[in-house]
C-alpha cells in the first residue's frame, strides 16, 4: 500500500524535462538556469516553458541558456540572447514597452467600456419603468379593485 502512494505521489508531481546530462555541477547556476528556462517558451511546443518541453528545439535552448550562464552572462542578457534569436514571442510574459502596451490594456479597457454600457442601459430602463407607468385614474381603481375581489 505505500509503494502504491509513493508511486501515486511521484507520478502526480510536473514531470520536467530537464535531463541529467544539461544539469549544471554548481547549484547557483543551476538554480538560474531553471529560473530563466520557465519563463521562455517553446517555440515548438507554444503552451510549455522550456524547462518542462521534452521538444529537441527545448533541449538546444536549455543548453545555451547553461552555456551562456557559464560564461557569465547575467539572466537579462540570457533571455535577450534567446530573443534576439526567436523574437520577443518566446517570452511567456512580453515586455511592458510599445505596442506591447495594447495587450496589457486592452482587457481592463473593455471592461470599463462594457460596465460603462451596462450601467447605461440599466439607467435607461429604469426610466422606461418610470415613464411607461400610468396613474390610474379613481374609476379605473375601483375597477380594479372589483376585479381583484372575485
Amino acid at each position: 500500500m505505500l509503494k502504491r502512494l509513493a508511486l501515486l505521489l511521484l507520478l502526480a508531481t510536473p514531470a520536467h524535462a530537464v535531463q541529467p546530462d544539461e544539469v549544471l555541477s554548481d547549484p547557483g547556476l543551476e538554480a538560474r538556469a531553471r529560473q530563466i528556462s520557465q519563463v521562455l517558451r517553446c517555440p515548438v511546443c507554444q503552451g510549455e516553458n522550456i524547462d518542462e518541453s521534452n521538444a529537441e528545439v527545448s533541449r538546444d535552448l536549455r543548453l545555451a541558456v547553461r552555456e551562456r550562464l557559464v560564461a557569465g552572462d547575467t539572466d537579462a542578457q540570457v533571455i535577450d540572447y534567446v530573443k534576439s534569436r526567436f523574437g520577443e514571442y518566446v517570452l511567456f510574459e512580453p515586455e511592458r514597452t510599445g505596442a506591447n502596451l495594447i495587450l496589457y490594456w486592452i482587457g481592463p479597457a473593455v471592461l470599463v467600456v462594457a460596465l460603462g454600457g451596462v450601467f447605461l442601459w440599466l439607467r435607461g430602463r429604469r426610466r422606461e419603468d418610470e415613464a411607461g407607468a400610468t396613474v390610474l385614474s379613481a374609476e379605473e381603481e375601483a375597477r380594479l379593485t372589483e376585479l381583484l375581489k372575485e
